[in-house]
C-alpha cells in the first residue's frame, strides 16, 4: 500500500462493484407507496365502500345518492393520514441525510471526504483527533490514542501505533494516523457484536393494541346487526319498509357504529408528535415509541454521553508539602500555552488555565501513552511536567502514594504537577524532579443532567446507571448529578448472575454487553416498562431489548440504527420533551377515542333496541354524516392536538370504556325518551327522524363538552363554531340533510327533549364517575389491608 497515494478512483470503483464496500446503514422508512397502501387498504375503508355501493344500488332517485356523502369524510380522513405520514417520512429522511457520518480517505494522492458507506476494502483512511473509525483498519503510518468506550464501555484511552488495529466505533482522541480498511460492513468488529440485535421486534403499543381489540369486537357485530336491521325493516317493523328503504336505514345504522377515524386519528397524532420532536432535534424511528417512553417506569442510563458530556474538568488542586514558593496557576498557564496535547486530560487542564503566559519556552515534550506525562522547559522558571505520578517520580512516588490515594477517593483521576530547575535529557525527565501539586480531574456533568434526573424522580421513574467504567467513579458522578441511592453500587465483574441483583443496586459498573442485556431482561421480567439510553456498540443488545431505546447522535451507528429515538443534539435534556409528547398523544387519543366509542355504543344499543321494538331505524345516512362530522370527527382531531402533560394513568381501554359507556347509555335513554314523545304526538317517520337527529346532536355536543375539560377560550370558540355549523346545516340546508320543516309541536318536543337530554347527560356522567371512583377507592383499600 502506497501510504501517500492510496487507491485510485478506478480501483475503488472496481472494489465497490465486487461488493467490497462498507454499505449503507441509513434508517429505512416506509415508501410513499407503502404509506398510501397502509392508510387506504383497511377493513373499515372497505366496509364504507361496500356501504356506498349499497346506497347507489338501492337508491330510488338521485336525491337518495346524497346519503353517500359520508364517503367524502372517509377520503378526507385517509388523505390527512397519508399527508401527515409522508410529511413525517420526509422529515425523518432529511434528518437522516443530515446526520449521515463521513470518512476521510486518500485516493490518487488526494484527501477527500466521502460517506462511510462508500469506503472500500483497502482504502487508505485518515484518522485525526475527534474522528470516528467506521471500519476495522490497520495503522500503516503514525501514532494515536483511541477511545474504545463505545465498543467495550471502558473510557481509558488506548495507544495505537503501526501494525495495530483500530476497531470500528473507536474515537481518535489524540495524534494522527493513516490506516488501511481491512474489515467492512458485516465483517467489522462492531457489526459482529450487533449481530445479536438483528431480529425483528414487533412494536408494542398498549394504545394501538387496545384500539385494535375494540375494532375487532365492533367488526364482529357489524354484519349481523346490518342483516338484522334489514330484516327488521322489511319483515318485522310496523309500518314495514320497502327493501330499498330498509337497506338505506341499515346503512345509516352501520355508519353510526363505525369509528372510522379512530385509527387514522392515532396515526396522525403520533405523526404530528414525530414532526414536533424532529423540530426539537429528536429523530423518531418508531412512532409507537413516543407512547412507550411516556409509560416507562425504569430508565437505564449510561454514564458517558448521558449524565456526563464525555469530557473532563479540573475540580480541585492540592499543594504538596515541599512545594513552597511555587505558583501553581502560573506554572499550569505556562504549560498549557507551551503544549499542544489533544487528550481529554489536557483539554480539562487547558480549560481551567487558559490565560496568556509570557514565559519563554525552551523545549517541550508532548504527551504519549508510553511516557504518561508531558512537559515544557522555560528560560526563567525551569522545567514543569504533568502526568501520572508513578511515571514521573519513579521510586520516589511511594512518599506521596498515600496522599494521592486519599485525594483520588470518589473515583477522581489525579495528575501530578512536578518541577525541576534542570533541563530535559533528550526528551527524558530532568534530574532532581520534585512534586508540586495534585490536580483532581473528573467527568464533566452535563449542566442539564441534574434537572432532567430530578424530573424523572418526580415522575416516579427509577434510574439505573449501567456503565463499563469503575463503579466507584460512576457512583461519584451519579451522586453529583443527583441520582437517588447512588451509594448503592456494584462491580459487575465480580458477580455471575447480575440480573438477580437488579433491585438491590442503582449503579452497575464494569458491565459487559451481555450483562447489560441481562439487566434489561431482568427488569422486564419483573413487570417494568424499561427505557434504555446508550451510544456505543456495547449498548446495542440492551437497546434492542428495551421497551424504548434512546441513542445519542454522537454515538455509534449501530446504537442509532437499533434505537427507537435518536437525540440529534446528544442532549439528555430532550428526554422530558419526548415524555411530554407521549403523554399528550396517549391522553388526547384516549379522550378522542371516548368520542368515537360513545357514538359506537349508542349506535349499537339503539340498533338492537329498534330490532327488539320492531321499529324502523329512524335516521338517514346523510343525517348521521352531519352528526359524525361536527360532533365526532372535527372535535376529536382538534382536541387530539392540544397540549396535555397529565400523567398517564390506568389502562387505555378501561379509561376509554369508562367514558364511552355512560355517554352511550345517556344518549340511548335520551333518544328513547324523544321517540316516546314523538309517538305521543303522532309524528310521521320523517318528523321523528328530524327530532331525534336534533336530540342525538345535542347529546353528542354534551359529550364533546365533557371531553373539553379543562375548558379553554379556544375550546369555547370551537364549541360555538360546531354548534353554529350544525344549526346552519340542519335549518338552512334542511332539504339537503333530509330534515323536515319544524311545526309548533316538533319545536316544543325538540326543545324540551334537547334541554332535558343535555342536563341528564351531565348528571348521569357525574353520578357514574362518582360510583366508579368509590369502587376503585375501596379496591385500593382492600389491597392495602391485604
Amino acid at each position: 500500500m502506497d501510504i501517500e497515494k492510496g487507491l485510485t478512483e478506478e480501483q475503488a470503483a472496481e472494489l465497490a462493484a465486487q461488493g467490497k464496500v462498507n454499505g449503507s446503514a441509513e434508517i429505512k422508512t416506509k415508501t410513499v407507496g407503502q404509506i398510501i397502501k397502509d392508510n387506504t387498504l383497511t377493513f373499515f375503508n372497505f366496509l364504507n365502500i361496500v356501504l356506498v355501493i349499497l346506497i347507489f344500488i338501492f337508491s330510488r332517485d338521485i336525491n337518495d345518492i346524497k346519503n353517500a356523502m359520508f364517503i367524502a369524510i372517509i377520503f378526507c380522513n385517509t388523505g390527512i393520514g397519508i399527508f401527515q405520514e409522508i410529511r413525517a417520512k420526509r422529515t425523518i429522511d432529511r434528518l437522516t441525510l443530515i446526520s449521515a457520518p463521513k470518512a476521510h480517505v486518500i485516493r490518487g494522492g488526494f484527501e477527500k471526504e466521502i460517506p462511510n458507506s462508500e469506503i472500500v476494502e483497502g482504502d487508505l483512511t485518515v484518522f485525526r483527533s475527534g474522528m470516528q473509525a467506521c471500519a476495522d483498519s490497520r495503522v500503516v503510518w503514525g501514532e494515536c490514542e483511541v477511545n474504545e468506550s463505545l465498543i467495550t464501555g471502558e473510557s481509558d484511552p488506548i495507544n495505537k501505533k503501526e501494525g495495530d488495529m483500530i476497531l470500528s466505533g473507536s474515537f481518535i482522541i489524540s495524534g494522527e494516523v493513516r490506516a488501511v480498511a481491512e474489515k467492512l460492513g458485516a465483517d467489522s468488529f462492531a457489526n459482529k457484536i450487533t449481530n445479536g440485535a438483528k431480529y425483528l421486534k414487533k412494536a408494542d403499543s398498549k394504545m394501538m393494541n387496545a384500539i385494535n381489540k375494540i375494532l375487532k369486537g365492533i367488526s364482529i357485530i357489524i354484519i349481523p346487526l346490518m342483516l338484522l336491521q334489514i330484516a327488521n325493516g322489511v319483515f318485522w317493523a310496523k309500518p314495514e319498509q320497502t327493501f330499498n328503504d330498509a337497506v338505506l336505514s341499515s346503512v345509516a345504522a352501520i355508519i353510526a357504529m363505525i369509528p372510522e377515524g379512530l385509527v387514522l386519528l392515532t396515526s396522525v397524532v403520533l405523526a404530528v408528535s414525530a414532526i414536533r420532536l424532529a423540530q426539537n432535534k429528536t429523530l423518531v424511528q418508531n412512532l409507537y415509541c413516543i407512547e412507550t417512553l411516556a409509560r416507562v417506569d425504569v430508565l437505564c442510563l449510561d454514564k458517558t454521553g448521558t449524565i456526563t458530556e464525555g469530557s473532563m474538568q479540573v475540580t480541585e488542586v492540592q499543594m504538596l508539602n515541599d512545594s513552597s514558593g511555587v505558583d501553581v496557576n502560573s506554572a499550569m498557564t505556562a504549560l498549557t500555552n507551551a503544549l499542544n496535547d489533544t487528550n481529554p486530560t489536557f483539554a480539562a487542564v487547558k480549560e481551567r488555565w487558559n490565560g496568556k503566559a509570557s514565559n519563554q519556552t525552551v523545549a517541550t515534550v508532548p504527551f504519549s501513552s508510553a511516557r504518561k506525562w508531558s512537559g515544557a522547559q522555560f528560560a526563567d522558571i525551569g522545567t514543569y511536567v504533568m502526568g501520572a505520578g508513578e511515571f514521573i517520580l519513579g521510586s520516589k512516588y511511594e512518599e506521596i502514594r498515600e496522599t494521592v490515594e486519599k485525594f483520588s477517593e470518589g473515583g477522581r483521576r489525579v495528575i501530578l504537577l512536578a518541577h525541576s530547575k534542570e533541563a530535559f535529557r533528550d526528551k527524558e525527565l530532568p534530574a532532581d524532579i520534585r512534586p508540586v501539586a495534585l490536580i483532581a480531574i473528573t467527568d464533566k456533568i452535563r449542566a442539564e443532567a441534574p434537572a432532567t434526573l430530578k424530573y424523572f424522580a418526580e415522575q416516579n421513574v427509577d434510574i439505573k446507571i449501567i456503565s463499563g467504567d469503575n463503579p466507584i467513579t460512576v457512583s461519584n458522578v451519579a451522586r453529583k448529578a443527583g441520582v437517588l441511592h447512588s451509594e448503592k453500587y456494584i462491580d459487575a465483574s465480580t458477580v455471575e448472575n447480575i440480573g438477580e441483583l437488579v433491585d438491590d443496586y442503582t449503579i452497575f459498573g464494569r458491565v459487559t454487553p451481555p450483562q447489560k442485556l441481562e439487566l434489561v431482561k431482568a427488569l422486564k421480567a419483573k413487570g417494568h416498562t424499561v427505557g434504555m439510553t446508550g451510544d456505543g456498540v456495547n449498548d446495542v443488545l440492551a437497546l434492542k431489548e428495551a421497551d424504548c431505546s434512546i441513542a445519542m447522535q454522537s454515538g455509534s451507528e449501530a446504537a442509532r440504527n437499533v434505537s427507537n429515538l435518536v437525540l440529534l443534539d446528544s442532549n439528555f435534556a430532550s428526554m422530558p420533551k419526548v415524555v411530554a409528547e407521549g403523554r399528550r398523544s396517549i391522553n388526547n387519543v384516549e379522550r378522542s377515542a371516548s368520542l368515537f366509542l360513545s357514538k359506537t355504543t349508542y349506535s349499537v344499543l339503539f340498533a338492537i333496541l329498534f330490532v327488539i321494538l320492531q321499529t324502523p331505524f329512524p335516521f338517514k345516512p346523510i343525517q348521521v354524516t352531519l352528526i359524525n362530522t361536527l360532533c365526532i370527527g372535527l372535535p376529536s382531531f382538534l382536541l387530539a392536538l392540544q397540549p396535555n402533560k397529565e400523567l398517564v394513568r390506568g389502562s387505555f381501554i378501561a379509561n376509554v370504556i369508562r367514558k364511552a359507556i355512560p355517554n352511550g347509555v345517556a344518549a340511548v335513554i335520551s333518544l328513547m325518551a324523544g321517540l316516546a314523545w314523538c309517538r305521543y304526538y303522532g309524528f310521521t317517520s320523517e318528523q321523528v327522524s328530524t327530532v331525534l337527529a336534533f336530540v342525538l346532536g345535542s347529546v353528542s355536543f354534551m359529550v364533546v363538552l365533557l371531553a373539553c375539560d379543562p375548558m379553554r377560550p379556544w375550546k369555547i370558540g370551537m364549541m360555538i363554531g360546531l354548534i353554529g355549523l350544525f344549526l346552519f346545516g340542519s335549518l338552512h340546508l334542511a332539504w339537503f340533510f333530509s330534515y323536515e320543516p319544524f311545526t309548533i309541536e316538533m319545536t316544543f318536543v325538540t326543545s324540551v327533549t334537547v334541554a332535558c337530554s343535555a342536563i341528564f347527560t351531565l348528571l348521569f356522567n357525574f353520578c357514574i364517575n362518582k360510583i366508579i371512583d368509590v369502587i376503585i377507592s375501596k379496591r385500593k383499600e382492600r389491597k392495602k389491608a391485604a
